[in-house]
């Protein structure tokens, strides 16, 4: 039986493409191991698919000023100890890293014991940690084909991210009793990202009496972000996050607005959603989200609207259109040169880890 250790952590975007190759890994008879941090979300996670988790220390690279810049390389090196120590007794035949801090030492470990490394990035330009792991790489996929001029040549994939086959066979009649909706108006779903948004939920609620008046909305707001003045109201469901009964949403779903992080929307892609990206503004973030919604937007799959042009008037205009011409983006995604993402990698970990 060959053996496989999965590594990623810190958000659940470094996790679910991990969870997304399950499946097929157990369908090649891999023996599948996880190590993340301590008590990191991924251990919570990953534990509810009966896969052996192993706990390592993990600090965190931060590019600002902390205190904590002084003690985390401890850290880190105590991970490296930990990780090279689990890598040696499970031996594998190859370790597939999906990005986080605690990925880092799990890579050089890995590398030390001459175990292949295929690293994953989900956005445009690498991160810190993938950064810093792609000496010890074999291999790095990547999602757009804008970031293979940012990685060694010899070692660059497309892949495209994977995403979890169940979000591909939705019912809409679930979705539509689940959300009280009717079957004679579109449906626009409005995603936030995993904590929702204030500025995405205040533009789209200012429009709402608008936007009813010919769509459905189904707003996935965020913990804590919900508005009770709303509830009753007809052709509106709310919920702060969704898990189970989000295959059905997307299945009755138009159109999506979104926050515009990598595993979302290469989730769109692989759905065939149009949809407007409202990218994490670069006072917020390292400005990923902006590079990963231009490429998008210039893919021809998406429209961009910047957090700072958000009015009533251009963001109700702009929706329509989205919808109006919705055929188009459609065409432009099955268009795609990633489009079978699992496949890809499961074949590329396959021959990493014959070679091995």
């Amino acid at each position: 039986m060959k053996r496989i250790i999965l590594t990623g952590g810190g958000t659940a975007g470094h996790v679910t493409p991990n969870i997304a190759l399950l499946p097929r890994l157990k369908e090649y008879d891999y023996d599948i191991h996880y190590i993340g941090s301590y008590n990191g979300m991924e251990k919570e996670l990953v534990e509810q698919f009966d896969i052996p988790y192993h706990g390592i220390s993990s600090g965190k690279l931060r590019r600002y000023f902390s205190t904590q810049n002084f003690t985390d390389p401890f850290k880190v090196i105590k991970g490296f100890g930990e990780a090279n120590k689990i890598i040696k007794s499970l031996n594998p035949d190859v370790v597939f890293s999906k990005g986080g801090f605690v990925t880092v030492p799990v890579a050089y470990a890995a590398k030390r014991n001459h175990v292949p490394v295929i690293i994953h990035e989900s956005d445009m330009t690498p991160g810190l940690a993938n950064k810093l792991s792609m000496s010890a790489a074999t291999k790095i996929c990547c999602n757009f084909p804008e970031t293979l001029d940012h990685l060694p040549r010899e070692k660059a994939v497309l892949t495209g991210s994977p995403i979890r086959q169940e979000l591909l066979s939705g019912n809409k009649i679930a979705a539509l009793e689940f959300c009280n909706f009717t079957i004679d108006k579109p449906v626009i779903l409005i995603i936030g990202g995993s904590l929702g948004s204030a500025a995405v939920n205040n533009a789209v609620r200012a429009i709402l009496p608008q936007l009813l008046e010919r769509f459905q909305v189904i707003h996935l707001c965020g913990k804590g972000k919900l508005d009770e003045s709303l509830t009753s109201l007809k052709g509106y469901a709310q919920f702060e996050y969704m898990q189970d009964a989000l295959s059905d949403v997307f299945a009755l779903t138009d159109i999506v607005i979104s926050r515009a992080g990598a595993n979302a929307i290469c989730e769109l892609l692989a759905l065939r959603k149009p949809n407007l990206l409202i990218p994490l503004p670069v006072n917020a973030s390292r400005g990923d989200q902006i590079l990963n919604a231009r490429s998008f937007k210039h893919q021809g799959f998406s429209i961009v609207l910047e957090e700072e042009e958000l009015s009533d008037d251009r963001l109700f205009k702009t929706i329509t259109d989205l919808y109006e011409h919705r055929a188009s983006y459609i065409a432009a995604m099955n268009q795609s040169a990633t489009h079978n993402p699992i496949d890809t990698i499961i074949n590329l970990i396959e021959e990493t880890a014959g070679k091995n």
